[in-house]
């Protein structure tokens, strides 16, 4: 049995994620930092809520040891939590508004990843995911036939190149683990108002593929549901 870990599972991507993943056959841990939304969401699907809080390092710490004493292990490790920023024109974004993005979205992941990877080095073949976006790519960004050549959000965008850049050190680091983003692709959630074409299942596409990968998978690379995507 497969067990899973999805930081951000409450609901939009890493619900759908954490949905799929369980109809697969993983066992999957919800990881959220609302201990009454994320039991409430856990409860729904049938799986294990974990609080956590991906910018502190005792909650990260804590999850970490809950996990490591009632599942002793993970097989894959799914950083998904992340936030959009503030919706404002570049000249008035702030040295805090950066802050709390890249806390979240890029240290975040710095921080599980360091707790989690003893757990996963248990496993006979780790994984990790992160949720990355073709926001972070530029070859998608300098693309005005795409909708990410034609939006502005710099810190967002920021933010998520440094996800793709860090999968992909990761995977050169560890040889050992499977490492990879998904970019989701312009989804209906609450990021964007629910305005996006495609389902939040379309959404989850890469994400759940590069989950169930085997021992013979990518490694360093950045997946939408159509394949790789150019950086």
């Amino acid at each position: 049995m497969t067990t899973t870990f999805i930081t951000g599972a409450n609901k939009s991507l890493g619900y759908e994620t954490a949905r799929r993943l369980i109809e697969a056959g993983h066992t999957v841990l919800l990881g959220a930092r609302d201990p009454e939304r994320g039991r409430a969401a856990a409860d729904a699907l049938g799986a294990r809520f974990v609080q956590i809080d991906v910018t502190d390092d005792a909650s990260v710490a804590a999850a970490a040891a809950d996990i490591a004493a009632h599942e002793g292990a993970i097989d894959v490790l799914i950083n998904n939590a992340g936030v959009f920023g503030p919706h404002l024109p570049a000249d008035q974004l702030t040295a805090a508004d950066a802050s709390a993005v890249f806390e979240v979205n890029v240290v975040g992941i710095v921080r599980v990843t360091h707790a989690f990877l003893p757990l996963l080095r248990k496993s006979a073949s780790p994984v990790i995911v992160n949720v990355s976006s073709g926001m972070g790519s530029f070859a998608a960004t300098h693309d005005t036939g795409r909708v990410e050549g034609r939006a502005v959000a710099p810190l967002y965008t920021a933010s998520k190149a440094a996800v793709t850049m860090l999968t992909t050190q990761y995977a050169k680091s560890w040889p050992d683990v499977k490492v990879n983003a998904a970019d989701p692709g312009y989804t209906a959630t609450d990021f964007n108002g629910h305005s996006g074409p495609q389902t939040v299942t379309e959404g989850t596409d890469a994400i759940v593929e590069l989950a169930t990968i085997g021992a013979d998978g990518p490694t360093g690379t950045l997946r939408d549901r159509h394949g790789v995507l150019g950086w």
